[in-house]
């Protein structure tokens, strides 16, 4: 490679820049322009920044006021059970084998009633599936029976759980484990060290 001169170039104005070729400073020169600045805009004053981390607020009163209006919801009967989605009855298939295709779900809940939308995730890096499906169907009654009937069955040489994706009241744990009870052992070691 060819050495070559690399001149460092100042674009800031100096004292010396504002001369005349014949040596006198030019008091009448006119001044720079200022550019726009592409964050404000250009204006003198600072751009207003909207959204949820910019807010000045005064006091948490205003953000309680602001907080407490009314959201939409979908209607519900109140007490626990199930919770229709926006489109349908959508209930939660796990267990599901890993090398399960829709075809094999379309085919196993179809018979409970018409599928609106059935979705099967599968792992971006194996390409097999997660392990899980949602299904939706028009009508509730339509998904109940397909949880009562499918729920425990074998699809795929693999047990599969059938329940609601969404419910309302607090969650009921199918696979709850039992409470843990202390054996004579341990309730004599905590009578006789406390």
């Amino acid at each position: 490679m060819a050495n070559t001169e690399v001149e460092a170039v100042d674009f800031e104005p100096e004292d010396d820049d504002l001369m005349d070729e014949d040596g006198g400073v030019d008091v009448d020169a006119a001044p720079m322009p200022k550019l726009k600045s592409a964050i404000t805009g250009g204006a003198s004053e600072p751009k207003r920044t909207k959204g949820r981390g910019f807010r000045q607020e005064t006091d948490a009163a205003d953000r309680n006021t602001r907080l407490a209006g009314r959201f939409d919801s979908l209607d519900s009967d109140g007490g626990p059970g199930p919770e229709r989605s926006i489109e349908g009855w959508i209930i939660l298939v796990t267990g599901v084998h890993e090398e399960a295709q829709e075809d094999d779900l379309q085919n196993a809940f179809g018979e409970f009633g018409e599928i609106k939308n059935l979705h099967l995730n599968l792992d971006r890096r194996t390409g097999f599936v997660k392990g899980y499906a949602l299904i939706e169907y028009e009508k509730r009654d339509e998904a109940q029976k397909a949880i009562s009937e499918m729920d425990g069955t074998e699809l795929l040489t693999q047990n599969i759980t059938v329940d609601w994706a969404f419910s309302r009241g607090p969650f009921k744990r199918r696979n709850m484990r039992r409470r843990y009870v202390p054996c004579e052992i341990t309730v004599a070691y905590k009578q006789i060290h406390l």
